[in-house]
């Protein structure tokens, strides 16, 4: 990933020096299983915990010959241990390193990722409850319905993060399996209770069955959690951009002191935050399809998965954690504007009082479709001639025939929107 997107603490464990690294971090757990089971002598382990260790540019300079870097890894590893080296990787393929440390990478990324989504469940909480009862228009294909607040609208979005999160927690339990079985995953030349004791030094759980790989469904599940997660990001990124049209106006990203927002026109002030968000959406969920195409190895493995993966790891990870903490920021400084709420309330006439009246007319007797009819007709009225809808309700003799001076005060009672509010703010915050 662009160093534009990463940031440090996630862009650190996908360094390639951090990942051999951990490479070596299981092939010494592997070692440490053998000596536990009498393999490796005591002198022999001794030596490579000492010695065990690699320079990277030498990586670099072996794999231009054996084109492969697991074999220029461990190249680079026995020049620094010397004859001890040959019970390293021993009975091992290089999957049961590879695979076994992508299951620690991705754990560790996932780590922080969690972090960060609960801090932005922090921050939709407190916003939620900061503009519990501020009335805003709702709509609905983009058109104005009826009233809600700005506290629901951010409690809507902690509910969802809220399932992210659970999700998440669900992905990195299923991305934290190991396996060192082998060339076919049968443990040929090796023991299970070898598997056992490396990835509990590991911090991880054996696959219960593994081909040459670690199954891919695990990798899939992880990124189209990933892929959700920025959906649910592009989500409230898209609600903002349009509260943000300068013919609404409801809402407004932080501008710093010298920030400029156009080089054509100094007047701008444009949702960058949001649009930035907006795209890379798109390419995490760009990602989360390699990862489904990556399921379908032939037989018990072939390499058409790695290329992606060398990729999709350190990307959606990196992308995310960016996307994450960058939408906390913007929330955290967004402007609320509570008179262009409430200016755009009341620009649709109040005709968002229509149900209300249909219902009112329902309850005094009137057959649905004949109340639907006649509130629509007023309605219709109003919104040509842009006057009142409740001056027109009062002023119409087919409604007032049915619903007095006091009934009508209450079907025009704004506040009626938001009787059940707390009852939501309960259950999403309980």
């Amino acid at each position: 990933m662009i160093d534009r997107y990463t940031r440090k603490e996630m862009g650190d464990i996908w360094t390639l020096e951090q990942k051999f690294r951990v490479w070596l971090e299981v092939e010494l757990a592997i070692c440490e299983g053998w000596h536990a089971m009498n393999v490796i002598p005591a002198t022999d382990m001794a030596t490579i915990r000492e010695k065990a260790d690699f320079e990277l540019d030498r990586i670099l300079e072996l794999e231009e010959t054996t084109k492969h870097d697991v074999i220029a890894f461990l190249t680079a590893v026995e020049e620094k241990v010397g004859p001890s080296a040959r019970y390293i990787h021993l009975g091992c393929t290089s999957s049961d390193i590879v695979d076994t440390a992508n299951a620690v990478l991705l754990t560790r990324a996932g780590r922080i990722i969690l972090a960060d989504l609960d801090r932005l469940l922090g921050t939709l909480e407190t916003m939620a409850k900061t503009h519990q009862g501020r009335l805003c228009m709702g709509r609905t294909h983009g058109i104005h319905a009826e009233p809600t607040s700005f506290g629901l609208k951010m409690a809507v979005f902690h509910a969802e993060f809220q399932r992210h999160r659970q999700r998440w927690v669900d992905a990195l339990e299923n991305i934290r399996f190991g396996k060192i079985s082998g060339a076919v995953g049968t443990y040929a030349q090796l023991e299970p209770e070898l598997e056992e004791r490396a990835l509990t030094i590991l911090g991880l759980e054996v696959d219960p069955i593994s081909t040459q790989v670690i199954q891919r469904d695990r990798y899939a599940q992880y990124f189209t959690t990933l892929a959700l997660i920025a959906g649910g990001i592009e989500r409230i990124c898209v609600e903002l951009r349009h509260l943000q049209r300068t013919e609404v106006l409801e809402v407004e990203e932080g501008f710093g002191k010298g920030q400029k927002g156009s080089s054509a026109m100094p007047h701008k002030k444009n949702p960058i935050s949001a649009e930035n968000l907006t795209g890379l959406s798109r390419l995490v969920r760009t990602n989360a399809v390699a990862a489904m195409e990556n399921m379908a190895l032939w037989h018990e493995r072939d390499i058409s998965h790695s290329s992606v993966e060398r990729v999709i790891m350190p990307d959606s990870t990196i992308m995310v954690n960016y996307m994450l903490n960058r939408l906390n920021g913007l929330l955290a400084n967004l402007r609320i504007i509570p008179e262009n709420m409430e200016r755009n309330l009341m620009g649709s006439y109040g005709l968002f009082f229509s149900q209300r009246v249909l219902i009112a007319l329902v309850e005094a007797g009137l057959p649905r479709q004949e109340a639907y009819v006649m509130v629509q007709a007023v309605a219709m009225d109003c919104w040509k001639d842009r006057t009142s809808f409740e001056a027109a309700v009062r002023d119409s003799a087919d409604i007032t025939a049915h619903l007095d001076s006091a009934r009508l005060d209450q079907a025009f009672d704004l506040n009626y929107y938001l009787r059940h509010e707390q009852t939501v703010f309960n259950r999403v915050f309980s």
